[in-house]
């Protein structure tokens, strides 16, 4: 099972709230001895969690289901050379590293497990690691002291996962260590979902789950990198891709 149909059993618990309220309300305001425009009124008050149910399922499909994010093949397209060294960072729930090893072979490449239950509180993360084993297996780091020498990486990855670490410290310790161990023309590609206007036409007060474009760009600046290019995967998703400041 991927794309939409991983979300979904991913936040079962969500969509199964918000269907139950909804249903719990229509079914109220049926029964009110009110007059007809009011109970029309109140009928329009939970339009917008159907919205956003429907919305996000429908953002969801596009960006994994029908977009050319999870095929993956635009990260060889964005790098200016092929990687020597690279490693690919995630919390646990891993669709990507198949890909890159087949875009990128026969390089040197290796898969970090970055989770921390203290940094990473939302609880997809937990049912994710506990319903998807990885197709790679991956090695348990902690983000904060990557197990690299430095200057020994030449493409790191951070394919919608970087958000997962939760405060600002905790991100700019790990892009402290990929500074660290970038070499000098190497990069680092971060994808993720942006605390912006299409994500909340999408996904609702979910859309607090991500995180702004000035909240990334803070921290990659913190941690002295340069946006060396950005763009998006469909309104949903953003690519930003590093270099290390001079």
């Amino acid at each position: 099972m991927h794309g939409v149909g991983q979300i979904v059993r991913l936040n079962w618990p969500f969509y199964a709230a918000a269907g139950t309220v909804v249903f719990a309300a229509e079914l109220g305001i049926a029964r009110l001895p009110i007059s007809p425009l009011a109970r029309l009124f109140l009928h329009t008050m939970t339009i917008p969690v159907i919205v956003w149910i429907v919305g996000s399922l429908a953002a969801s499909w596009i960006v994994y289901d029908r977009s050319r994010l999870s095929r993956w093949e635009w990260i060889a397209d964005v790098l200016k050379s092929r990687p020597r060294t690279w490693v690919n960072l995630h919390a646990g729930f891993d669709e990507s590293t198949p890909a890159v090893r087949r875009l990128f072979a026969p390089s040197d490449g290796r898969v970090f497990d970055i989770f921390d239950p203290v940094e990473m509180s939302e609880p997809s993360i937990g049912r994710a690691r506990r319903v998807c084993r990885p197709a790679i297996e991956a090695e348990v780091v902690d983000f904060r002291a990557l197990p690299v020498t430095g200057e020994s990486i030449d493409a790191a990855f951070l394919l919608l996962s970087a958000h997962e670490l939760r405060s600002e410290a905790a991100r700019g310790a790990l892009f402290g260590e990929l500074g660290r161990v970038l070499s000098p023309a190497g990069r680092v590609i971060v994808a993720e979902h942006l605390r912006d206007c299409a994500n909340f036409a999408a996904f609702g007060p979910g859309f607090l789950h991500f995180l702004s474009r000035r909240t990334w760009v803070r921290c990659f600046t913190d941690a002295r990198f340069v946006i060396d290019r950005e763009f998006s995967i469909t309104p949903f998703v953003r690519v930003f891709v590093l270099r290390r400041s001079v």
